[in-house]
């Protein structure tokens, strides 16, 4: 499912720069530990793969603010940073256990064979240590600060990530669209946190994600096709390298995306203005999408990735505009 400043007009009035403190009160950090320590931050990041984690708590923080809203009770409270915590620290357990799992094929794939694991700068001992580390500590906090039906989902969400999408991907391509079902389990999440059941307006949430997924992933698959074919992952483009069913697939969700996108307002989750604002990001992720198309007939391979580069800039901006406008225009009972 966004670093912050420190700007010496925000220091309290007692707190003194360190230019004029003595030299000794503050001893400088060698170069070699200051950058050993920033390699290792950098290395904690890319293992629990922070940018994903960071838009699944996201789009769990756009379920549990809905569910709120639905509720007529306020978002602000100390249960959505608990839940945020929670769910983030399960999904970059998860994300942790993953890379553990597939080192080996990160190793021949050129935009993943720096990762932390595969280049040797975390072991696997370390890694399998600090993934379930932190699924074990999500799921402790979620049990105690959510409810049972939320923490059961999100460990139900890493297992299946874990041990039936990521051992698939070798296998079929098929993978994909099981993968697809824990990447939309962030909305659903946060509204179960909230409400403590699973409802139709959740299930339209965890719809949109669902759905909003296929053709961003078909652009990434298109864009790194060489790389997923080195190291045997059975994405569609691999498999078809002719990118006809890539585009199918493609097309069949954007079109999709539309009516599903516009489920909340039948649901009353959200207003008019949100179905409109809705239907014109779909129309433009749809018009995007059979821009794609054109990959089938580029007249070369640089051609065919700007069309797959532009459709992936332009889903990820669509999802959080569309989830934007959706907490906007919020409607309670």
């Amino acid at each position: 499912m966004p670093p912050a400043s420190t700007s010496p007009a925000l220091t309290p009035p007692d707190v003194k720069s360190e230019e004029t403190e003595p030299a000794s009160r503050h001893p400088r950090m060698p170069a070699s530990a200051a950058g050993a320590a920033a390699t290792r931050i950098a290395d904690y990041r890319e293992l629990f793969k922070d940018r994903v984690t960071f838009m699944v708590m996201l789009t769990a923080w756009a379920g549990f603010y809905l569910a709120s809203v639905h509720s007529g009770i306020s978002s602000i409270q100390p249960g959505l940073i608990a839940t945020l915590v929670g769910i983030g620290l399960v999904s970059a357990g998860s994300a942790a256990l993953n890379e553990c799992m597939e080192r080996s094929y990160d190793a021949k794939m050129i935009r993943t064979a720096n990762r932390p694991l595969p280049s040797g700068r975390i072991s696997l001992a370390h890694g399998l240590f600090m993934g379930f580390g932190a699924v074990i500590a999500g799921a402790l906090w979620l049990i105690h600060s959510t409810n049972l039906i939320t923490t059961v989902l999100t460990l139900s969400t890493a297992f299946s990530y874990v041990t039936i999408y990521t051992p698939l991907k070798r296998k079929t391509s098929i993978a994909t669209f099981i993968g697809a079902f824990p990447g939309a389990m962030g909305p659903l999440l946060g509204w179960t946190a909230v409400r403590g059941a699973i409802e139709w307006p959740a299930v339209s949430l965890f719809a949109i994600l669902f759905v909003w997924q296929f053709p961003h992933f078909m652009a990434i698959a298109w864009l790194y096709r060489e790389d997923y074919g080195r190291a045997g992952i059975k994405m569609l483009p691999v498999v078809q390298p002719d990118g006809w069913s890539t585009v199918l697939e493609a097309l069949t969700y954007a079109i999709l995306m539309i009516p599903v996108s516009l489920a909340p307002v039948y649901l009353h989750v959200a207003g008019p203005i949100y179905g409109v604002i809705a239907a014109a990001l779909g129309a433009i992720y749809l018009a995007y999408t059979i821009r794609f198309g054109r990959i089938t007939r580029a007249r070369s391979h640089t051609e065919s990735k700007m069309y797959a580069r532009d459709l992936l800039k332009v889903s990820v901006i669509y999802l959080p505009l569309l989830l934007t406008a959706l907490m906007l225009n919020a409607r309670g009972k």
